[in-house]
Order: structure tokens, then C-alpha cells, then sequence
């Protein structure tokens, strides 16, 4: 299924797009790529594995019904954390759950839950914490599903604000130990059309893993990118085009196609 008008079909093809999620959750992005004629390339710049801290996990799960929303924040933390509740228990009836974004949204639908409070458009914990849902929050308690470290903004704006709030984290992140000298061979001789990355950390890792003789090869690419904050990332580790895009995949390929739709 296409998302976008007739005449976009088919406007990626022969095109070349390095994908660096992880490879569990990059499919379904390489096959809508596919679908519009594009050659996925997959080089996961993250691996996801599971929480060292089992648990304080396994602690906060068990005591999942003296929460009133649980919030998670990102696909991997709706895949990693069910997975760990439903070995554990059942999901208690009267816990609504949220998410920061569409995709996240999207994976909690899913998941099997029909009622997901998300924002509209580009999500994030900003725009997540600015609907009226969380405006009175006092006394409320509130469990956030994520990985080990990241941003404490949400937590910390939600306590500011008078609730009490925990962390499930239910995985962690690691740069994996790829061999990076078939992506650096597809780079040099123009085998790479652009790049899509979607975490500030997977820039980091992908600058380190090709090294200082793929930087200036990266820097001619579009890279596509869901928020501002990583394009900022980008900026600082010397990227110069960077594009960005609506989150979830549909929207990448849609944008994507539509920025090779100009050039």
C-alpha cells in the first residue's frame, strides 16, 4: 500500500538507502522501500539487548497496578518491556498507557492497546508532556518504559509537576561490532544515495564505525533524520545535510521520495 499520490510511485527507484536502526526493527522500513523501487542497505549502527538490572525490572513490573500511566518511549521499549510483562503477569486493567510518538503509538496498538495517548505529528517527550492529559498530574503515579540512560527531561518535568515517577528500563544499547568495509567500499565508489538515522546515538556510532576515511563520504549524503534535536547532534559531528523528516516509516519513505522527487 502506497501513502502518497500517484504520481510519487516508483520515485525511489535505483535509489541506494542505508538504513541504521536495529536489525530487528528495520523490515518493515526496507520493504515500504522496496515497494517504492529503492534498495534497502542495511548497516544497524545499534544493537538492542536486554536490561543488565533484571531486577529492578522485575521489581517495578510486579508492582505495575500501583501505577496510573505507564509512558513509553520508544518502539524497543514497547517490544522489551511487554515482553517482560507478559512472562511476568498481566497487564492491570485500569493502567492507560502513553507514547512519545507515532511509531511508539503504533507498536503499542500493536501490543493489543486500543486507547494510546500520544501526540499529533512530530512526538517527542516535549510535545507528549504538553498535552492536557499531563497538566494535572499532582500526587499521580507515572512508570516510564525506556532503555538504560538517555534523557531525564520527562522525568524530571513530570516530578516538577507534582507526580511520582519510576523507570522500567527494560534494555540497553550497545555499538555493535560490525565490519565496516563493505559499506565503506559501497560509500567510495557512490553505492549509497542517502542515509537514515534516528537517534543522536546512532550518528555518533555510525561517525565512530566508519572511521575518519568514511566522514568526508558521509558528509556528502543526505541524512534524514525525525527531529531537530538530531539534527543538531549531526551538526555537531560535522554533518552538513541534514534533512528532517515526520517520524514513522511511512513518513520517511514518503519524504524521502520527495526530497529525490526535487533533485
Amino acid at each position: 500500500m502506497r501513502f502518497w499520490p500517484p504520481f510519487m510511485a516508483d520515485s525511489l527507484a535505483g535509489r541506494r538507502i542505508l538504513i541504521t536502526r536495529p536489525a530487528s526493527v528495520a523490515g518493515h522500513l526496507a520493504r515500504l522501500i522496496r515497494a517504492e523501487g529503492g534498495e534497502p542497505v542495511l548497516f544497524p549502527v545499534l544493537d538492542i539487548l536486554a536490561a543488565e538490572d533484571r531486577g529492578a525490572l522485575a521489581a517495578i513490573i510486579g508492582s505495575l497496578q500501583e501505577f496510573e500511566l505507564a509512558v513509553f518511549i520508544s518502539p524497543a521499549a514497547v517490544e522489551w518491556g511487554m515482553r517482560e510483562v507478559r512472562w511476568m503477569r498481566a497487564w492491570p486493567a485500569e493502567l492507560r498507557v502513553a507514547a512519545v510518538g507515532a511509531g511508539t503509538a503504533a507498536a503499542l496498538r500493536t501490543a493489543g492497546f486500543a486507547d494510546v495517548l500520544a501526540p499529533q505529528g512530530r512526538g517527542d517527550s516535549e510535545t507528549l508532556a504538553a498535552l492536557p492529559e499531563f497538566a494535572g498530574i499532582t500526587g499521580k503515579s507515572i512508570v516510564i518504559f525506556r532503555g538504560e540512560g538517555g534523557r531525564e527531561w520527562l522525568r524530571q518535568t513530570l516530578e516538577r509537576r507534582g507526580a511520582r515517577v519510576a523507570y522500567a528500563q527494560c534494555y540497553r544499547r550497545a555499538r555493535p561490532s560490525a565490519d565496516p568495509a563493505p559499506l565503506l567500499e559501497r560509500l567510495r565508489h557512490g553505492g549509497i544515495d542517502c542515509v537514515s538515522v534516528t537517534s543522536a546515538e546512532g550518528l555518533e556510532n555510525l561517525v565512530a564505525m566508519i572511521g575518519n576515511g568514511g566522514g568526508p563520504l558521509l558528509r556528502a549524503l543526505p541524512v534524514f533524520v525525525p527531529h531537530p534535536r538530531i539534527a543538531e547532534a549531526g551538526k555537531r559531528l560535522g554533518l552538513e545535510r541534514l534533512v528532517i523528516l515526520d517520524a514513522g516509516d511511512e513518513a520517511l519513505v514518503q519524504g524521502i521520495a520527495e526530497f529525490f522527487a526535487k533533485v
